[in-house]
C-alpha cells in the first residue's frame, strides 16, 4: 500500500478522453496513488463516475485507487467498489448512520478505510473510531465541485488534528487534505501537518508533468 506521505492526483479534473494515458504518465512521474471522487447527486449536488469507470481503468494502471465516496449510505457501495478495483475507501462521517460499522465492513472487504470530514464538521466525531481508520481526510473546500478555492480555516484544523493524533497514540495516522490545493499553498498545508495532498486542477491544469514534479519536491 502507499507510503504515509504523497501526492494524490484527483481524477475529477483529468481529461476523460485520455485517462489511461494520463495514469501511465503519472506512474512514470513517481505518483503511487490516484484519488477518485464518487458522487451520487444527493450527498453532494453533482454526479461524477462510479464502478464501471473504476473497473475499466483498473485494467490499465497499477496505481493505488484511493476512492472518496461522497454518497449517502456508503455501506451499499463497499462490495461493488472492491470488485471494481478500489484499494482504499474513504467515507464521510456525515453520510454514515453507523460509522464504526461501515469502517469495519470496509476492512472486512479487504480494503483500507478512511474517514472524511467536511469543513464545518468538528474533529470530536473521530474520538471513538480512530482504531478503525487508516487515514483521515479533511476537506478544505465544501465537497461537490472541483476548482474551488482553499478555505483558510482548514490550516488550523489540520494542525489541530495533527496534535490530536500525536497525543492520542495515532502519530502514524496519515492526514489527507482535499480541496483548492496548488503548488502555491502546498508547503503551508504540509507544514500544518498534512501528509497526503489531493490535487485536481493543481495537477491537471497546465503542464501536468511540471506540476507533479513541483508537488513531489515539497512532499
Amino acid at each position: 500500500m502507499a507510503a504515509k506521505k504523497g501526492l494524490y492526483p484527483s481524477l475529477l479534473s483529468a481529461d476523460f478522453a485520455h485517462l489511461g494515458r494520463d495514469c501511465r504518465s503519472l506512474e512514470e512521474l513517481g505518483v503511487t496513488d490516484l484519488h477518485l471522487d464518487v458522487m451520487d447527486g444527493r450527498f453532494v449536488p453533482q454526479v461524477s463516475f462510479g464502478e464501471p469507470l473504476l473497473g475499466s481503468l483498473r485494467k490499465s494502471t497499477s496505481l493505488v485507487f484511493d476512492v472518496h465516496l461522497m454518497v449517502e449510505h456508503p455501506e451499499d457501495r463497499i462490495a461493488s467498489m472492491k470488485a471494481a478495483g478500489a484499494d482504499r475507501l474513504t467515507v464521510h462521517a456525515e453520510g454514515c448512520y453507523h460509522l464504526d460499522r461501515v469502517l469495519q465492513a470496509i476492512h472486512d472487504a479487504g480494503m483500507e478505510s478512511g474517514v472524511a470530514l467536511n469543513p464545518s464538521t468538528p474533529l470530536c466525531v473521530l474520538d471513538y473510531i480512530l482504531d478503525k481508520a487508516d487515514q483521515i481526510l479533511l476537506m478544505s473546500v465544501n465537497p461537490g465541485y472541483g476548482g474551488q478555492s482553499y478555505i483558510p480555516s482548514a490550516t488550523g484544523k489540520i494542525a489541530e488534528l495533527r496534535k490530536k493524533l500525536d497525543e492520542s497514540g495515532h502519530a502514524d495516522m496519515p492526514i489527507q487534505v482535499d480541496g483548492g490545493i496548488s503548488v502555491k499553498n502546498a508547503a503551508m498545508i504540509l507544514e500544518a501537518g498534512a501528509d497526503r495532498l489531493v490535487a485536481g486542477s493543481g495537477v491537471f491544469n497546465g503542464n501536468m508533468a511540471d506540476n507533479v514534479k513541483q508537488f513531489l519536491q515539497m512532499i
